[in-house]
């Protein structure tokens, strides 16, 4: 995608994400025309668990901001909608079951492509385009 766009590609661990001002700030230094990926999003538990996240939430006082479902959710919606520049997001998983519900509703995850194994057609087309063989 990011070839074909001629977009930048970011790739942000949720992992190395301490705030939801961390999240905030690590997204505005993105550039425009660009992809954001988020690998693997399923195994992130405290980002895409609303359960989890709000009683961690809860133990922590006000003065700190952890990084939490709705700080995600926040800035999917708010900062990517609003600011009108051709940027992209990209969430993978290998089980769509364990995210919350409210991630995956239309407006945030507007797309879903299923990417199953590479079959030998998929292969020749990859060498192909890549390799030039």
């Amino acid at each position: 995608m990011a070839n074909h766009l001629r977009f930048d590609i970011y790739d942000l661990e949720l992992t190395s994400i301490s705030s939801n001002d961390e999240l905030r700030k690590a997204l505005m230094s993105t550039t425009n025309r660009s992809i954001v990926v988020f690998e693997d999003i399923d195994c992130s538990k405290e980002s895409v668990n609303r359960e989890s996240a709000e009683s961690k939430n809860f133990m922590v006082s006000k003065a700190e901001s952890k990084f939490t479902l709705s700080g995600l959710l926040n800035v999917v919606d708010g900062l990517w909608s609003s600011c009108g520049d051709e940027r992209i997001i990209v969430f993978t998983t290998n089980h769509k079951e364990r995210l919350e519900p409210a991630l995956l509703r239309p407006g945030r995850m507007d797309v879903r492509i299923h990417m199953s194994y590479c079959t030998p057609r998929g292969f020749k087309t990859l060498a192909s385009n890549y390799l030039g063989i």
